[in-house]
């Protein structure tokens, strides 16, 4: 894939050093030993003299004896002052050792500035000096000694090479991924061209180098944060990134994107870099050490081949990842390539692999790319919307009691019809599925090891393996989970993720995400975990289609218990989604007013828990009630003071489980840990992060058919919830006899046409039960995509269409009987029918046709609508196939359209005082719908109406048994209290 590649140094407008020269290491003098010594003396005197002076001349500042009340009643003398006084000086002493330890930490780890002691000022000053002069002697040769880069780092010796695994890799938080070895080598590049000019090199003054830090916690060096402490602007990294770019390492690794940094590698640094911790080295360097001269000395070969950059930094590259051994796993991820010598333009557009999945054909018919392309999306949109309908068919049901109950949801049309079209097309249930349940499987594995979960950035999907990039090393992960190139990635192979089975444990990483796409792999980034802001620059446009991807992902994906999501700035509208999710404030004043709170009262619950973060405590007793993430999505970009307060917030938001993400326009969020830009080619870009992807969209004009789909299926949102008109009526009539008609309900029969022979008969089949449950017509990608979630070619599917259609054959006027209408949907004539149709057809005429105004007629058309029920819908299905029907409402549709018919036809029979009838017409349906409670309640009401109490107590003891630990629900318990009062004692003696 085209990656974006920094511009060339000629090109770069950043200031950069003219002649690059080798590091100075300046020598030392008798004067500066002789200040380390006097340091010294005065730390021992201050740290050590001072406390023993104390203790023995005026004893310990705390009584032997805890009486407030006494010491009040006590004369003020001036034994009195005098204990003030030492116990002023004794604070002293510990704020000035609490100094000394900041500024010794801080000088020592070499990341970040010291900490402020409160209240030190002059104290922290002295400290500082003392510190500083202390550490002078030896500061520069442990700065470039190469056993001293290495501390701080676990990585096995057998690790393959660093370049190997950064080609195999792809770029986010590469400051883990390539944090492996080495220090000095960067120092070559500036020697060799000091060779080659070494009166300019002299006369352009002293060139300053840093050495990267190693990791403290989940704290990584990155090139931002050196650039915000020695150049006061983390924008400038791009400065350090060209004066270093292509450089060989002395583990043969190549700075290639600004994030790609190691613990013990050399930046050169503009000349007007400030800091203590960075180093000068003249042309002499007679106290370096002879392994850190060679290293120079082979640089100075190779330094001008590594200013080539381009195809020859990929050579050296290609030749170190071919010659790599070692015992690192293998990872086959994207290969992050050099970008070729092309214009920006041609770099942002999104290649031909970008936009394919393998369940995707090569054209999209005129179906949303957005939504084809994003199928952990489509999957959580499809199961969402496919819920709601099925509750608003039972909400409808159970409202309409007494009253028309509505059985069929609208059909789509438009617009929403192409989304709901390309969300059958793209969902992917399966991997949804095998994410969900590695990721609980994991917990629960390290549950079991009383390990703790590890704080996890991204995961990656790359041909059916799951990636999982770690913050930092986590030792090694349970089995069947595997190590990755290095230490800081956990691989699951899709074979070993097929035998994970469903635990009860909660999900661990529910803000993982999408963003987009990388060659063939996915990228999921957990927002939940980011130490701070993750900002979004670009047009508002496509910043509001990334974000309303975010927000409906994390609405409806299927790795997530329980969440929050506060939409600020857009995405009112999205809360039809998830209600229980999803909320929208009206502007970034309440949500600050808001967040302050969930942070005090978040830091409180973990302290009271005694948990160090989020994630100890998902594993623990609690993990079901407690630590749910909340993410915040910010489209509004915030004035400079709310973002800092924001920053503020989200400063300790990884260990709370509090995320951020946030809309600015100009790209420039203070207090943004990570910043990425969505360009109008649709390419998501974060350079620090080293990432290019092809980004997940979710546009305005989806967003809306998204929210239509799922506003149409609300039982609040039209008068009389779901439609009462199926959407195929068939002639009931003699004379409607169907050319063609297949039995469903029950085991799949077809009469009038002959069975196919060979392998494609049960293809055939099944194509016709999807277009016989779609009487409005099936996208022919829908069709295939049922058939083959695997994918399949164009000509496979069209050689499919012609069989189905010579199947199928034509009507008596030559018409065939699969059409095509005018939007290109695959429908069916109308001589082609199911029992199904024919079901709906004889429950509608009896409810609301002829029988309406007929008695006799209605008993016939529910007596024959009865008769048609065998079973549940396709009940010998072939195991493998018809995996379509779980993205359809027709298994709850089936049930309730049986228990209508059985409630009809036993109220029929009841007007009549026919109480055997209608409990035959009750049994009838509840061989279908045995879990609708609508049957059992009249199932009772009609056996009371026998008047046999001993046949009235034998159901109602079915009832009970059948009900188990869950106990009946209240409506039935409730009827019985009033059919039998004494129902419980004979339930009881006859158990």
């Amino acid at each position: 894939m085209p990656r974006r590649r920094s511009p060339s140094p000629s090109s770069s407008t950043a200031p950069r050093n003219r002649t690059p020269q080798p590091v100075r290491v300046r020598q030392r003098t008798f004067g500066d030993f002789v200040k380390a010594f006097l340091a010294f003396v005065a730390l021992a005197v201050l740290l050590v003299g001072v406390p023993a002076a104390l203790a023995m001349t005026a004893g310990w500042p705390f009584p032997e004896t805890f009486e407030p009340m006494e010491w009040l009643r006590q004369d003020i003398s001036v034994s009195t002052f005098l204990g003030i006084l030492t116990f002023v000086v004794w604070l002293a002493w510990a704020q000035f050792t609490a100094c000394v330890l900041v500024e010794m930490k801080a000088a020592l780890s070499g990341v970040g500035v010291p900490g402020r002691v409160p209240g030190a000022g002059p104290s922290q000053l002295l400290a500082r000096q003392l510190v500083a002069a202390l550490l002078l002697v030896g500061a520069t040769a442990a700065s470039f000694t190469p056993s001293l880069a290495q501390l701080g780092q676990t990585y096995d010796d057998n690790q393959r090479p660093t370049v190997a695994a950064a080609q195999q890799t792809p770029g986010l938080f590469a400051q883990q991924q390539e944090q492996a070895a080495g220090a000095a080598a960067a120092v070559a590049e500036q020697a060799s061209h000091t060779e080659a000019t070494p009166a300019a090199a002299k006369k352009q003054g002293d060139t300053k180098f840093y050495r990267i830090q190693p990791p403290e916690g989940r704290h990584h060096d990155s090139l931002w944060e050196i650039a915000e402490r020695h150049l006061g602007d983390g924008r400038r990294y791009k400065e350090i990134f060209e004066l270093n770019k292509d450089r060989v390492q002395p583990d043969g690794s190549r700075l290639s994107e600004a994030s790609l940094i190691r613990p013990g590698w050399i930046m050169e640094m503009p000349g007007d870099a400030r800091g203590g911790d960075l180093v000068e080295m003249p042309d002499d360097a007679p106290e370096v050490s002879p392994e850190v001269r060679q290293q120079i000395s082979d640089y100075a070969r190779t330094g001008d081949g590594a200013s080539g950059g381009g195809d020859q930094a990929q050579g050296g590259d290609q030749a170190q990842d071919s010659g790599s051994g070692g015992g690192a796993a293998h990872v086959d991820l994207p290969r992050q390539r050099p970008a070729p010598e092309t214009g920006h333009a041609d770099l942002r557009r999104p290649a031909p692999d970008q936009v394919a999945t393998p369940a995707q054909d090569s054209s999209s018919f005129g179906l949303p790319e957005a939504l084809l392309t994003a199928p952990l999306l489509a999957a959580g949109l499809l199961g969402a919307l496919g819920h709601r309908r099925r509750q608003a068919l039972w909400q409808s049901a159970f409202a309409g009691i007494g009253g028309r109950r509505g059985m069929e949801p609208p059909t789509p049309t438009g617009d929403a019809l192409d989304v709901q079209d390309a969300l059958l097309v793209g969902a992917d249930p399966e991997g949804v599925r095998l994410l969900d349940r590695s990721l609980r499987g994991l917990a629960a594995s390290l549950a079991a090891e009383s390990r703790p979960l590890p704080t996890v950035y991204a995961a990656w999907m790359s041909n059916g393996d799951l990636h999982l990039q770690l913050a930092q090393p986590s030792g090694k992960p349970p089995s069947p989970w595997q190590l990755g190139q290095d230490q800081t990635f956990w691989m699951l192979a899709r074979a070993d993720a097929e035998a994970y089975e469903d635990v009860d444990t909660a999900a661990p990483y529910p803000g993982l995400v999408s963003l987009g796409t990388m060659d063939d792999s996915r990228l999921l980034l957990n927002l939940e975990s980011v130490p701070g802001i993750v900002s979004l620059s670009g047009r508002e446009e496509d910043r509001a289609a990334v974000f309303a991807s975010v927000a409906a992902e994390l609405a409806t994906n299927g790795w997530s218990d329980r969440m929050t999501i506060t939409l600020v700035g857009f995405g009112e509208d999205l809360t039809a989604l998830a209600p229980s999710r999803l909320r929208h404030l009206d502007g970034i004043e309440a949500l600050i007013e808001t967040m302050e709170a969930e942070t005090r009262q978040r830091r409180g619950a973990l302290g009271a828990a005694g948990h160090d973060s989020v994630l100890t405590g998902r594993t623990g007793p609690a993990r079901h009630t407690r630590w749910a993430p909340h993410l915040v999505l910010l489209a509004a970009e915030p004035s400079p003071e709310d973002a800092m307060t924001l920053a503020e917030l989200a400063a300790d938001a990884g260990r709370l489980g509090i995320g951020y993400l946030v809309g600015t326009g100009s790209g420039d969020l203070p207090g943004a840990a990570w910043e990425m830009e969505i360009t109008a080619e649709g390419r998501l870009l974060a350079p620090l992060l080293g990432l290019e992807l092809g980004a997940q969209l979710l546009p305005a004009a989806q967003q809306r058919a998204v929210v239509e789909l799922f506003t149409d299926a609300d039982p609040e949102h039209g008068p009389d919830g779901p439609g009462t008109t199926p959407p195929f009526l068939v002639d009931i009539s003699e004379q409607g006899r169907p050319a063609v008609y297949a039995r469903l309900v029950g085991s799949y029969e077809i009469i009038g046409l002959e069975t196919p022979d060979g392998e494609r008969s049960a293809l055939l089949h099944e194509a016709l039960a999807l277009l016989l449950l779609h009487r409005e017509g099936v996208h022919p990608r829908v069709l295939s995509s049922a058939l083959w979630p695997r994918g399949v070619t164009d000509d496979v599917r069209e050689a499919l269409l012609d069989r189905l259609r010579d199947w199928l054959g034509t009507d008596p006027d030559g018409t065939p009987r699969l059409r095509t209408d005018d939007a290109g949907r695959l429908t069916l004539a109308k001589s082609v029918v199911s029992d199904l149709d024919v079901l709906r057809s004889l429950y509608h005429e009896a409810t609301q046709g002829k029988g309406v105004d007929s008695r006799a007629v209605r008993g016939r058309l529910l007596t024959d609508a009865l008769v048609l029920v065998r079973g549940p819908l396709l009940a010998d299905r072939p195991e493998g196939r018809y995996r379509w029907l779980t993205h359809e409402i027709v298994d709850a549709q089936l049930p309730l359209l049986v228990a209508d018919t059985g409630l009809a036809l036993a109220e029929f029979h009841m007007e009549k005082n026919r109480a055997e009838k209608a409990i035959e017409a009750l049994n009838a349906a509840l061989r279908t719908a045995p879990a609708d409670e609508r049957l059992w309640n009249e199932l009772l009401r009609a056996t009371h109406a026998l008047d046999d109490p001993e046949r009235l107590t034998a159901l109602a003891s079915d009832l009970v048994t059948r009900s188990g630990a869950r106990g009946l629900p209240p409506r039935t318990e409730a009827l019985l209290d009033e059919l039998l009062p004494t129902w419980r004692d004979a339930v009881a003696a006859a158990g």
